[in-house]
């Protein structure tokens, strides 16, 4: 087996330096990752291995997150539609015509944007506990809702919590039956990029506009039902976020999506990788080129 090296990259999309991972034979099957809050690519460095022997495999960091550019967001709007602009912009600019994409948590929703306004670009969705229906939502979404129904000052510093390094930490092992399984450079580093300077302030204007994403969940279902990605959902059914309830929902519109829990959190590639890893390579296997 060839190893395949890893490149780190900055591509200038508009206004912005984006930082992206890159892997695998150049005329592979491409596979897009996208990561979530409040992490960045660093969150799949260990399935790029597994997958970069036979697939060309791009993982970016979102605006404001990572090695990509974090303007302020007094310069800068930060919207899930936002988001979805610069990788839409990334792709454009790599040229890709057809991929697999991986979403999680906030990928989740730039990725069902992404497939919505390029159906014809997706060969599969992999969703590691992204969200795509209401019934998905934890409790622990309620303050975050409160704030996009009521978005004052008060409710927008209830939410600064949600940045601290307990929390970061709180987030990657909840769930989890075995802490020293995580690395404990995950959270670090996503902690350093939480607390450079403005970072927290455009973090809040996400979770406002988080509201979006839910408005778009019956478009994204209306993509399933019409277009009929093949789909896979790896999903650790301890996470304090998103339920299992949102993963079995997807068979509600794709009658067949394959659908996996395992035991573990909300950072599931951190604990089980290679078990999803399996399940991710026994998916892209079947795909059309």
């Amino acid at each position: 087996m060839k190893t395949q090296k890893v490149s780190y990259v900055k591509a200038n999309i508009e206004d912005l330096s984006i930082f992206y991972r890159e892997s695998g034979p150049a005329d592979g099957p491409v596979v897009l990752l996208l990561h979530g809050f409040p992490t960045s690519s660093h969150m799949y460095r260990n399935l790029i291995p597994l997958l970069n022997e036979k697939y060309h495999v791009i993982a970016p960091d979102l605006p404001g997150f990572g090695f990509s550019d974090s303007p302020k967001n007094t310069v800068f709007t930060y919207t899930f539609d936002n988001l979805t602009k610069y990788i839409q912009g990334l792709i454009d600019h790599l040229g890709l015509k057809r991929f697999t994409i991986q979403v999680f948590d906030y990928g989740a929703p730039v990725g069902y944007r992404i497939a919505v306004a390029n159906p014809e670009k997706i060969t599969g969705i992999i969703s590691q506990n992204g969200n795509a229906y209401v019934e998905g939502l934890s409790e622990g979404w309620n303050p975050i809702q409160k704030y996009w129904n009521e978005p004052n000052e008060e409710n927008r510093n209830n939410l600064r919590g949600m940045c601290t390094a307990a929390t970061t930490r709180w987030q990657y092992l909840t769930g989890v039956n075995n802490p020293d399984l995580v690395a404990p450079e995950s959270y670090t580093l996503d902690q350093y990029f939480l607390d450079r300077e403005g970072n927290v302030e455009l973090q809040l204007d996400l979770f406002k506009d988080y509201a979006s994403n839910v408005a778009m969940y019956p478009v994204f279902q209306e993509y399933f039902r019409q277009k009929s990605p093949e789909f896979l959902a790896v999903w650790g059914d301890k996470d304090p976020f998103f339920l299992p309830p949102g993963a079995r929902a997807f068979a509600r519109d794709l009658p067949n999506a394959i659908i996996k829990f395992f035991d573990t959190g909300h950072f599931a590639l951190e604990t089980h990788v290679h078990e999803i890893g399996t399940e991710i390579i026994k998916f892209l296997e079947k795909l059309p080129r």
